[in-house]
């Protein structure tokens, strides 16, 4: 009866918890992905500028990530930014002026552009800024990285 009780408690404590946030980071320029934390290790490929990754895995100089396509890798620690940045995923991706579908249309991005996350998502949409300076708001739903 008591290891019933302890299950069910436990249960119910895990039920509660607070699902934890994923979190995602970008490379500063240019970077080496591994396939272990090590330089040593055999290169699997180089990201772009501003790359988006989701954090899987810290360790002191290294970190694993997942790209959008679910590939892991290893990076150095040092090869990522504070900023975070989203992808196009969406074949074509309006963005518009306002947090809303029926607002003025800012740009259009296609699949593989990448978009600087200029601030909290509202709802289902993001605000983002292109590289050249064009900015607004695109649907969660477009993007990965975030």
């Amino acid at each position: 009866m008591r290891a019933a009780r302890l299950i069910a408690l436990i249960l119910t404590g895990a039920a509660c918890a607070p699902a934890a946030a994923l979190d995602f980071r970008a490379t500063a320029g240019p970077a080496i992905l591994y396939d272990t934390p090590s330089a040593q290790g055999k290169r699997v490929f180089v990201a772009s500028a501003g790359s988006p990754f989701e954090v899987i895995v810290t360790l002191e100089k290294w970190v694993k990530v997942r790209d959008r396509d679910g590939h892991l890798a290893w990076i150095e620690r040092s090869a990522l930014a504070n900023g975070q940045t989203v992808v196009v995923t969406a074949d074509r991706a309006t963005v518009r002026q306002q947090a809303a579908d029926d607002a003025p249309t800012s740009f259009d991005a296609v699949r593989g552009v990448i978009l600087n996350v200029s601030g909290p998502a509202r709802g289902t949409w993001l605000p983002v800024r292109h590289a050249d300076g064009d900015h607004g708001f695109v649907r969660r739903v477009d993007v990965w990285g975030q």
